[in-house]
This record gives C-alpha cells, structure tokens and sequence, in this order.
C-alpha cells in the first residue's frame, strides 16, 4: 500500500478519541499514538512538512499502512496506548528507561505465611507489595516487621497434619527468639493470620491505621490487667512509631495521593513519582523517558503518570502535578497547586527530579562525551531558537580604563568547549574615549571580515557581552559584510542575565539551571577574563614607557628600545651600565641611569 492509499484512509477517519498505529514495508509497528480527533491527529502527519523535525520526516517516510482503534475517552486512549507500546515497543515511541528490577516485599500463600523480599514477582499466588525504591528502604520495612511479629523464615511444609504429627525438629529460631515457633504448635492460625492482616497495612504504608488498631488492643489488655499483653503491643506501637518518623510526614489532611514532577532536556524528560499514604511519603521513584519525537513535555508526563500508577499498583484518588496535562482521568482528581501543603510536595519532588536529571548528565557525561556534548548543543539549538546546532561560538568582550587603552577579546568555544588557540585581541584603532558601542562595532567587523576574506567558516553563533547597545553596534558591522541570516546574534545583559535578540525589545530568560546559560555564561566569563588580562598589560607597558618619556633628552624610540631589550625599568635598573650603553650610547645611557636612581 502506497503513501496515496494512506491519505485516502485518512479522510475515512472517524472523529473520535483512539489510537492509532502506524506500520512500516514489512508490516512491523512503527509508532503508536493516541487523539481525542483521530482524523485530525493523523491527518497533521500527512500535511504540510515545513513545521516536522527531521525525526518526525523519517517516520513519515517509512509509514505505508496504519491501523486504528476507537475507544470513549482520552484517558482510555492514554491506557491502550501505553499498553500496546509495552507490548510492540515501536521504533519511534518514548522508550521508559528502567535499567534495574526493583524490590517487592511477598507475603507468601501458604499456612502461616512467610514475609521477604525478593524481586520479579512470579505468578505463584503469593501477594506483592511494592516495588520499593530501593533494597535499602525494603529491608529496613521487612527488619521492622521480623522484630514485631517474630515470623518464620524457614521452608517448612507447616500443614496442620505435619504439625500435629510432631514432625518437626526442635526449633532453633524459637527458642533464640526470632521465631515464635508455629512448627512446634505455639502459634494460633486465626492469631498469626490476624498478624499478617496488620502487616498488609503496613507495607501499604498504612501504619497509622495498625497503630490506632493496637493502641486499642493495649487498653483492653491494660483493663483487664493483662500487663504482659499491653507490654507487647506498646513495644510493637513504639516500633511503629519510629519506623513512621523515617517517612517524610506531609499533613495528616492530604490522605492518599500521587505526586508527579517533570525536567527535561532535548533528549529526555526525567519524572519523579512521590506516593503519599495517609499524610505520609512513602515511596519516591524517578524514571528517565528517552525521547524519540520531540515529545512535549505534558506528553512524557501523560505517559509516566499511566505506567507508575500502574507498576505500583495506585488507586489515589487525588494526583498533584506542576502543570495542566489536558487529561480527565475517571474517579480522580487532577490539581495543580499554587499553594500550601500540595505546593510544599510538588517543590519536594521537583528537587527530587532536578538530581536525578543532573545525575543523569554526569553519568552520561563520563560515559558517552560525546553524547553529552550533543545535549548541551541541543539544548542551546532548542533555547536559542536556532536553526542548526552552534559547534562553533564566538563571544565578545570590551574593556578600557576611562576610555584609554581599548581592546576587545574574542573568545571561541568548539563543542561548547573553550578553543583557546583560536582566541584573539583586538587594540581598538579608531575609536576615541569611552565609546563601548564602537568598539565592539570594530572588533566585530574586523574579526568577521578577515574570516570571510580568508575562506575560514563562520560561527553559527556569536555573543556579545551587554545588551541592546551593543548588540546593536555588533549588528551594524554584520549587515555591512553581508552576513545577517548566515550567523545567528544574541547579546546578554550581565545583571539580570537577559539574552537580547536583534530587532526584539523584549529580553529571554532562561532557567538559571540551564546547560545553554551555564555554556553562555562561561564564554562570556572567559572572554572578559581575557579581554582584561590583555588590556592590563597594554596600560603596564603604555605606564613604564610613559615614566621613560618624561626622563628631558629621551623619546619614544630610545624608551621602546630600552624597553625591548630590557622589559621594564626594573630590569633597566638592574642591568650593567656597559650592556645600556650597548643598547642607546653612552650619553643617553648616562641620563637614563641617573634618572632612574632617583626612582
């Protein structure tokens, strides 16, 4: 079926929520996607192109055939489309980055159930309560549960034939302690099954309930001057309580809920999960979605928010999110706080998801370099509203002393990485006094005129250190060479850390934790740095022959001279009086000695 056969079923399309599925030659699934306008959504790929990236083209390209299904809701679309893209994996679908098998806690189906951490549930009858964030978190739960209900460990077939028979050896764990010994008949059924009732709310994060529970059992025994009893279930409810403390307690007035936060950059979003049960935080997971079509972010967090509901198993009835999802999700509700206790979660959990998106990048940094390095390009392309990636930068930098000695600096950055021998200076020639908008008009046009007379490639991006005003200045020198449109201008403000575009009153801000400001922020350090290393040393050189020009009977020949073979007047001062008059005669050698001794 050829592309025209495509765009013929396109129009047969209903208007209705779905999704769709796109094939390739060998009738493989390529993508997966869902619409609440099945004929509008798929329509757009088969429209006008100049608006689709290259990745999004390439998919086009290889689709021949397309399958549909249609469904009530947008939500039901969101759940189908994540379950067919678990089942095909398609090429160009968000690919849910989980590198690691995480920990499960099981309460085995089995007369006086076992409690132990495993990973992998297997389909064996047995209940699982998780996954947790991690092996740490797991045994510290299960090392709680041991020291309160003592449960075994061991493998033994505990029916009550092979129990009554006496079947069983003597128990070590029992008499040491950590066991109470239901292989030699010391454990009640309906008692243990009781305890293990208690022990599902807890690894669902419910501790607040059993507590309340064995607070009242305590009473009881207490009324009844069962003290040994009530002993017991106050040492359960002290552990309790201090297992509850190691949870980050939100408010008792949030209940149950689903936290969720979202960082991205061009190649991934990153979202953290924080489930909340009663008050409490009792589960953190982040997870990286690798992008594959230029994913928005509300998209990645749509297809988080599915899977991680899912994997732990979440029936919250309230989710809390940093921004509008577009997404009716049935019998719970969706808010974005702007303030109080659900904005504290959302700004815990978005620190949460910063580290791990930082993490991310330094691992990958050490790992791929080159990949990281592409990023950060990326990122620059996508903030910059650039049209191809800046591998070559160049920034400028003026400096002066009270409108003497100008100089600019230019600076070069290759792979957002400083290029140091490509660096250059520039003494200011036709510039008089404090005039910093034409200097950086000079420098700009002799750095970019020699470039392009020379053949040598020009910068997808240069920098000017200020704002609109010198921007401006640098502009005037690009339209003169005719390389406005070739060579992408920015100028930013040092204060508020504003980039100017030409022709655009109106400054962009960018996220102060951004790679691009931080890479932007380095050149324009560096250039500065090097523009002011160059410029002192103009002033030291301009100062010391100035001292030697003021000596009556020497001018600025003889002053150069000197200072050419001898460096400074220090080293004047201290060089043989036959080597100075080696160098400007005896006669001139005379005053400039004496002179000097006067110093």
């Amino acid at each position: 079926m050829d592309e025209l056969d495509v765009r013929e079923k396109v129009k047969l399309l209903p208007r209705q929520p779905g999704v769709y599925q796109f094939l390739d030659a060998e009738g493989t699934i390529i993508y997966v996607g869902k619409a609440i306008d099945l004929r509008s959504r798929v329509g757009s790929y088969f429209g006008a192109q100049s608006g689709m990236t290259g990745k999004t083209l390439r998919l086009v390209r290889n689709i021949v055939d397309l399958r549909t299904i249609v469904v009530a809701t947008e939500f039901d679309a969101l759940l189908l489309e994540n379950s067919l893209i678990k089942q095909h994996q398609p090429k160009y679908n968000v690919a849910l980055k989980d590198d690691k098998s995480y920990p499960w806690i099981r309460i085995r189906k089995e007369r006086f159930p076992r409690v132990e951490g495993m990973r992998n549930p297997e389909n064996d009858g047995s209940e699982y309560f998780g996954p947790y964030a991690s092996v740490r978190v797991m045994r510290t739960v299960l090392h709680m549960i041991h020291r309160i209900y003592r449960l075994r460990t061991c493998n033994l077939d505990l029916s009550e034939k092979n129990i009554s028979a006496g079947k069983f050896k003597v128990c070590l764990e029992y008499h040491i302690g950590n066991c109470k010994g239901p292989c030699e008949g010391k454990v009640d059924v309906q008692e243990h099954d009781a305890a293990v009732d208690q022990i599902r709310q807890i690894v669902k994060g419910r501790a607040r309930g059993v507590m309340k529970m064995l607070k009242e059992g305590m009473h009881e025994h207490a009324e009844r001057l069962e003290f040994e009893q009530a002993e017991q279930l106050r040492e359960r409810i002290d552990h309790l309580e201090r297992f509850q403390k190691r949870n980050t307690v939100v408010s008792t007035d949030i209940g149950d809920v689903d936290v969720f936060t979202i960082a991205s950059d061009p190649n991934a979003g990153y979202v953290n999960y924080l489930r909340v049960i009663d008050g409490a935080v009792v589960h953190g997971i982040s997870v990286e979605l690798k992008r594959k079509l230029e994913e928005s972010e509300v998209e990645l967090l749509q297809m988080a928010i599915v899977e991680l509901r899912a994997r732990f198993k979440s029936t919250a009835p309230e989710i809390i999110v940093p921004l509008d999802i577009g997404l009716e999700i049935p019998h719970t509700k969706v808010i974005v706080p702007a303030k109080g206790d659900r904005k504290q979660l959302i700004e815990l959990s978005e620190r949460n998801v910063r580290y791990f998106m930082l993490d991310k990048q330094k691992q990958e940094k050490l790992v791929d370099p080159e990949a990281a390095t592409n990023r950060v390009l990326e990122q620059l392309k996508v903030d910059l509203r650039l049209s191809e990636l800046p591998r070559h930068i160049e920034c400028f930098d003026n400096s002066n002393t009270q409108g003497s000695d100008p100089v600019s600096a230019c600076v070069v950055f290759k792979d957002a990485k400083p290029s140091k021998r490509d660096y250059r200076h520039f003494n200011i020639r036709t510039v008089e006094g404090p005039d910093d908008f034409a200097s950086m008009e000079e420098a700009v046009e002799r750095r970019y005129s020699r470039l392009v007379t020379e053949g040598e490639p020009i910068p997808q991006l240069v920098v000017i250190d200020g704002g609109k005003g010198q921007l401006s200045a640098a502009m005037s020198a690009i339209e003169r060479l005719g390389l406005r449109g070739k060579v992408a201008v920015i100028g930013i403000a040092k204060k508020l850390e504003e980039i100017y575009f030409p022709g655009d009153p109106y400054p962009l801000h960018i996220d102060k934790r951004s790679s691009s400001l931080k890479v932007i922020q380095h050149m324009r350090n560096e250039a500065h740095r090097f523009g002011i290393t160059h410029h002192r040393g103009k002033r030291s050189k301009r100062v010391v022959r100035t001292g030697l020009e003021e000596i009556p009977g020497i001018g600025p020949g003889t002053a150069k001279k000197l200072l050419t073979r001898f460096g400074s007047i220090k080293g004047i001062q201290e060089a043989l009086p036959a080597d100075v008059i080696l160098e400007v005669g005896a006669k001139k050698a005379e005053i400039v000695l004496r002179a000097l001794t006067t110093i």
